[in-house]
């Protein structure tokens, strides 16, 4: 692999969560991260960031966005250095910058393509746009050495991580696999005591946990959450 492979977490701006979808009374204010993988093949960029879907779409969510080329400026590349797009899922938060990429290939499950192609989903002029150049891929795939992508179906049904395999460990980008670190957590737990013969009722976890564990992370990092996963 040559190099050794460097994660980098950027700072995309924030939305705000109505009360309507947080299951409680208040709003929740979210983050928008995405990741700069430095690879010995190239720059992976994991999600690019909010883009415009409307006035409506504004007014619900609120976002406040900070631009793709000033966060990449931070870790001291441009968007012409990035060889590859992987999105975790093609809502808007985190396809938007995809039209600055026109040329790059975007690495997506072709379930989630042609979810998004059939409307009602997502921003189309973020899905098509001039230069939009897909590698559809239909389950796990390693699309570098030591890099994979592995669908976490669920929050929609094309979603999927990236694994990123470090010197010191494995990194998981689970992207909204997990809208928290704690959700994730608790998952992971339930897997454990499942294996471990506890007496149900014990609560149910995402059947590609499984998987995941298999790489043996020692870091995972979210898409709305600052925190990061470790094992304990």
């Amino acid at each position: 692999m040559g190099k050794s492979v460097a994660v980098r977490r950027l700072d995309l701006g924030y939305f705000v969560r109505p009360a309507s979808e947080t299951g409680g009374p208040r709003p929740r204010v979210e983050p928008v991260l995405a990741y700069l993988v430095r690879h010995g093949d190239g720059l992976i960029l994991f999600d690019t960031g909010i883009g415009d879907a409307g006035p409506e779409t504004e007014a619900h969510y609120r976002p406040r966005r900070r631009a793709l080329p000033d966060a990449l400026a931070a870790s001291g590349v441009t968007l012409g250095d990035v060889s590859m797009v992987v999105n975790c899922h093609l809502h808007f938060d985190h396809c938007g910058g995809n039209p600055l990429l026109g040329g790059r290939p975007v690495i997506v499950q072709d379930v989630e393509l042609a979810t998004a192609r059939r409307g009602d989903y997502t921003v189309e002029e973020l899905v098509d746009f001039p230069g939009a150049t897909y590698e559809e891929v239909a389950g796990e795939t390693e699309v570098w050495p030591g890099v994979w992508v592995v669908p976490t179906p669920g929050h929609t049904p094309g979603h999927q991580s990236l694994v990123v395999r470090q010197d010191d460990g494995t990194v998981v980008l689970a992207g909204q696999a997990y809208d928290f670190a704690s959700h994730f957590a608790s998952e992971q737990l339930a897997r454990q005591a499942t294996l471990d013969g506890v007496e149900q009722p014990v609560p149910p976890y995402q059947p590609w946990l499984d998987r995941l564990a298999d790489f043996d992370p020692r870091r995972v990092f979210f898409a709305h959450d600052c925190s990061v996963w470790e094992p304990a």
